[in-house]
This record gives C-alpha cells, sequence and structure tokens, in this order.
C-alpha cells in the first residue's frame, strides 16, 4: 500500500491547458496528459476512498504517475489551503474528485531568481472553483494556492507533476505585494 503521511505544513487546481502544450523537452509528458491522468484518476471511486481523511490536517498518498511524473491524491479537510506556492519550474494538472477546490492564481510569469519581494499589478489575479471532476492544467511558471473554502466538506484532489517537483516556492502576499519566503525540496517532504 503506498505511503501516507500527514503533513506538519501544507504541501501543495475551469478547464483549460497551456499553449504550446507539447512533451517536455526530455520526452516527459506534456500538461495535456497530465491533465487526462488526473481526471481519470480523480473518476476512480475505490482509490479516493482509501485516502484517509484527518479532520484538522491535509493527507495525501504519492501516486505513480505517467511517464515518470509525480502524483498524489490528497484530502483537504475544510478551511485548509497550500499558500501562495510555485511548482519549481515543472508543469503540471490537478482535478478534484470530490467536495470543492477554490484556486486563486496570477496570470503573470514571475522572475525565478534573483528577487525577493515584487508589485504585482491590478489585473494579474485569477480565480475559479473546480467541483467533482474539474481540472486544469498549468506551466511550468504558474504560481497559485489552492484552498477548500467549504465550512463543513472535505474536498479529495488529484494532482501530477513533470518533471517531478524538484523544489517548490512559498510566497506570502499582502495587497499587491508578493514576498518569497522559503524554498523547499524534495527531502524536506518526507
Amino acid at each position: 500500500m503506498p505511503d501516507v503521511r500527514t503533513p506538519a505544513r501544507p504541501h501543495t487546481p475551469g478547464d483549460d491547458t497551456p499553449t504550446n502544450d507539447t512533451a517536455g523537452k526530455n520526452g516527459g509528458p506534456s500538461a495535456s496528459a497530465l491533465l487526462d491522468f488526473v481526471r481519470r484518476t480523480a473518476a476512480d471511486p475505490a482509490l479516493v476512498a482509501s485516502l484517509p481523511l484527518d479532520p484538522e490536517g491535509r493527507t495525501w498518498i504519492r501516486l505513480d504517475g505517467p511517464g515518470g511524473s509525480e502524483a498524489w491524491l490528497i484530502g483537504w479537510p475544510p478551511g485548509t489551503g497550500t499558500g501562495w506556492h510555485d511548482h519549481g519550474g515543472s508543469h503540471g494538472a490537478f482535478a478534484t474528485a470530490t467536495g470543492e477546490l477554490t484556486e486563486q492564481s496570477l496570470a503573470a510569469q514571475l522572475p525565478t531568481d534573483g528577487w525577493k519581494t515584487l508589485e504585482l499589478t491590478d489585473d494579474v489575479d485569477r480565480e475559479r472553483t473546480l467541483a467533482d471532476g474539474r481540472g486544469r492544467a498549468f506551466g511550468p511558471h504558474h504560481v497559485h494556492q489552492v484552498l477548500n473554502t467549504s465550512p463543513d466538506t472535505h474536498a479529495v484532489s488529484v494532482h501530477a507533476y513533470y518533471p517531478p517537483l524538484p523544489l517548490m516556492r512559498r510566497y506570502s502576499r499582502t495587497g499587491q505585494v508578493l514576498r518569497l519566503e522559503e524554498v523547499e525540496r524534495p527531502e524536506e517532504w518526507t
């Protein structure tokens, strides 16, 4: 049976796919292939039911993604979220299996290095709600946060990334100011 972990802190969803959606330069699955995978996986009721749900913290099971991708089945208690983050240059997709998730994202490509604080323009915010079966693909420069805003209902989702996450950058946001707070590496998530 796959590992089940409850994170000490957040780890890190409409239907759109990045343009120029081709396989990665090293032959990995495209964002649209990942979207297809997460939608099919989210439609597997036995798998979704196998995820233990914690009333206070997110839970997850690591899955075998297509073509060497990293994939996760994630449980979201009411009121939980990821905080603002990116995926270290990986492209990906996620789909809601049960419940409803809200994604807030930035429609702007941020520089990856050489900054600590950025002032965002007024027109970069996007928000979408993804209910049962809805999914979303994204490119390698995507910055977002995912939230379960329900006061009483768990959500479950499936996420896939390629290449497997080399790191995640975590941000804080106050108004239009985005600040890089930390860089997490995979060895810190176990």
